[in-house]
This record gives C-alpha cells, sequence and structure tokens, in this order.
C-alpha cells in the first residue's frame, strides 16, 4: 500500500498487527470451548478492529487522491470512482 504518510501506514499496519493478535484469542477461544457470549465478543472485536484498518487505508487514500489527483491515481492506480467503491465496501 504506497502511502505519502508514513504516521498512517504506521497506524494501520499497528492496527492489523492487533486484530491478528485478537483474532489468535478468537481461535484460543474456540480451542478451549469458551462460551459462546466470550467467542462473539472476541470476534467482534476483531472485526472492528479490522474495519478501522479498512476504513483508515481508504482514508489515506482519498487523502493522497486529494492532495495531488494525478500523483495519487498513477502510485496507486485508483480512480476517485474506484475509492468510493472500495469504501462502500467496507460500510
Amino acid at each position: 500500500m504506497p502511502t505519502t504518510d508514513p504516521e498512517a501506514q504506521k497506524r494501520i499496519v499497528n492496527r492489523l498487527r492487533r486484530a491478528r493478535g485478537q483474532l489468535d484469542a478468537v481461535i484460543a477461544a474456540v480451542e478451549a470451548e469458551s462460551p459462546c457470549r466470550d467467542v462473539v465478543t472476541q470476534l467482534s472485536a476483531v472485526s472492528s478492529a479490522l474495519d478501522r484498518a479498512g476504513f483508515a487505508i481508504v482514508s489515506t487514500a482519498m487523502k493522497d487522491c486529494i492532495a495531488d489527483p494525478d500523483a495519487a491515481r498513477d502510485q496507486q492506480g485508483l480512480t476517485t470512482e474506484e475509492l468510493e467503491k472500495l469504501f462502500l465496501m467496507l460500510a
């Protein structure tokens, strides 16, 4: 994911790592036959973390596109219409 904002990329990677840790907790809970409520609660946290990472990725691409549409299109190969579709996929 090319980005002009290294801090945004760092935040996105951290979110994804957090989601990976939460997914590991879900797997462990299922293997340990934890109560349904605990498993679903953890699964909800994973889903939310992935959604937030996805929105951050699309948001960063949109910011790049607004700042310099030609460079963003060349760098990411995305049009504003494609970015809108990606955003709506997460909604």
